[in-house]
């Protein structure tokens, strides 16, 4: 198939801003969907969850088309942190108490296994991506509990996971005298060079990938690309969040924006490992927002401390009144504050978390389908997900059993596992509605300068508008296609963005992000 290198633009990304992985790896462009076509296994979706699933089904013996309405990786995946690790957002001990002993240890078993499962991956099909088993440090934030490593020690260990306590944050230049809690043989690799090397693999498999070739008007056997026909036993979503099926999934999963700079320490002055810390409990989202740390390898004399947090709920950036430049120097400055060989910043970027209400995520049959499955609610943990995913859902369209598939199930109820969290993230929906009544952004259409949007109030109606670089206007209905919400303007992504289920869209009102399948609607006349 004939493919070019390039780097992604704005309008396949899921924003403006750069990653470390986008610096260092130019993309490959796969041939658009031009023709009806027929399948075992249609997945909708180029990122790590879609192409994980696509190998394991082939190696399976499965006939599969992938499809993705952007490049290889150019969605959520290309700005990811790339930790591979078991240790998960919400902390084991919550996750007892919410599941139960058996369940919270089959989640955990899951990640573990993940990662064991990408390692053989990599090794068998020898994957040149910079896979290496590292260890990972847990600590406290300032604002938690003091006992919070001790009670994570005790689960843990009794579930399995030998992990144990250390002192002081082993390597940390500075601020290291807090004890922390050691998960031994954690992960991490290069994001694209994985995924652009799988792709190549599901190719040579026999599995067809399709870029620039997007799916809409989905039925339980057939999925519209193109505007061409193709049918499939089995459709697997595998974009982020579902863009097909019942709203009941959207009420259980709440998106999340988080931030990340990649800064130039000298080579080798640091040894490799993640840390992470609790999370700001004083934070107003049910999701508590954490740093989280890793190294990357570069090129020359130097390498990249990557460093990541600052989280808010996507759409919601002023209840906190911290802009995006301000989150990145709190990243900066923190980072500083511990690792103070910084010499510089190579890049800054942010990306959108799906967190499920329990903490678990939603692997297996869409809600009412018997034929479409989904691989969402990463919670803060894409990268092992999508691997728990490949083998759940291949699992589940083989007929075989799996032993993770009751408690990935998304037909499950959150609310019987927390319901506190539950009742304040759907009230937390509801207030975006109000928007509607508010007066939109300060600024008029004529004091947009170029480069910059807004939300802005003509009449009854709400409009987004924005002045590009050539100093035209691009002005779309406000309205995210999805449920209704009014959607706000990220300056520092240069995109919409839905407050209620974290639909996103380009400056000019192309969708980027899910749960809508559908742009920006045109401005009433």
């Amino acid at each position: 198939m004939e493919r070019k290198d390039q780097i992604f633009d704005d309008e396949q990304t899921s924003g403006s801003n750069t990653s470390i992985w986008m610096l260092k790896t130019p993309v490959k462009s796969f041939n658009t969907l031009s023709r009806p076509m027929e399948t075992d296994v249609l997945i909708v979706g180029g990122g790590v969850a879609g192409l994980m699933t696509a190998y394991e089904l082939l190696t399976n013996g499965k006939r599969v088309i992938l499809v993705e309405d952007g490049e290889i990786g150019s969605g959520e995946t290309h700005r990811t942190s790339a930790h591979l690790t078991y240790s998960l957002d919400t902390q084991y001990s919550d996750l007892e108490s919410r599941f139960g002993e058996e369940e919270a240890k089959l989640i955990g078993d899951a990640h573990k296994t993940a990662i064991d499962w990408i390692e053989e991956l990599v090794k068998r099909e020898k994957i040149a991506c910079h896979f290496k088993r590292v260890d990972g440090f847990l600590f406290p934030h300032p604002t938690d509990k003091e006992d919070v490593i001790e009670k994570e020690f005790e689960v843990t260990n009794r579930f399995g996971f030998e992990t144990s306590i250390h002192e002081i944050i082993p390597g940390f230049l500075k601020g290291n005298n807090k004890r922390c809690l050691l998960f031994p043989q954690q992960a991490q690799f290069n994001i694209l060079l994985f995924l652009l090397a799988l792709a190549d693999i599901v190719e040579q498999k026999g599995g067809q990938i399709f870029t620039r070739s997007k799916a809409k008007k989905f039925t339980e056997n057939s999925v519209e690309v193109n505007g061409f026909t193709v049918n499939a036993k089995h459709i697997v979503l595998a974009t982020n969040t579902p863009i097909a099926g019942p709203l009941i999934t959207h009420t259980k999963q709440w998106p999340y924006r988080t931030y990340a700079i990649a800064a130039e320490i000298p080579k080798g002055s640091v040894e490799y490992a993640l840390w992470w810390d609790t999370g700001d409990q004083d934070a107003p989202w049910v999701q508590k927002p954490y740093h989280y740390v890793r190294i990357e390898e570069g090129d020359g004399d130097v390498d990249y401390l990557i460093v990541g947090g600052e989280d808010y709920k996507t759409g919601q950036e002023d209840r906190e009144n911290i802009p995006a430049e301000i989150r990145y120097k709190n990243l900066e400055m923190w980072a500083k504050d511990h690792f103070p060989n910084i010499s510089g910043i190579a890049a800054k970027w942010s990306g959108q978390v799906i967190n499920t209400v329990d903490g678990c995520g939603f692997i297996g049959k869409n809600p009412g389908s018997e034929t479409t499955y989904i691989i969402t609610g990463d919670s803060g943990n894409g990268i092992t997900n999508a691997a728990i995913g490949a083998q759940l859902i291949t699992d589940l369209i083989l007929g075989k059993e799996n032993k993770w598939a009751e408690v990935f199930d998304p037909s499950r109820s959150v609310f019987k596992h927390a319901p506190g969290d539950y009742l304040k993230e759907v009230g937390n929906m509801i207030r975006q509605y109000t928007d509607w009544l508010m007066p939109g952004d300060q600024k008029t259409i004529e004091e947009l300068k170029p480069g910059e949007g807004a939300v802005l109030r003509e009449g009854l109606k709400k409009i987004a508008v924005f002045r590009d670089e050539q100093d035209k206007l691009h002005i779309c209905s406000a309205v995210c296609p999805h449920l209704g919400a009014i959607v706000q303007w990220n300056a520092d992504e240069k995109t919409f963005d839905c407050p209620a289920h974290g639909s996103r869209f380009s400056a000019l009102g192309k969708v980027i992000n899910g749960p809508s399948n559908g742009d920006l609607g045109e401005k009433d006349e």
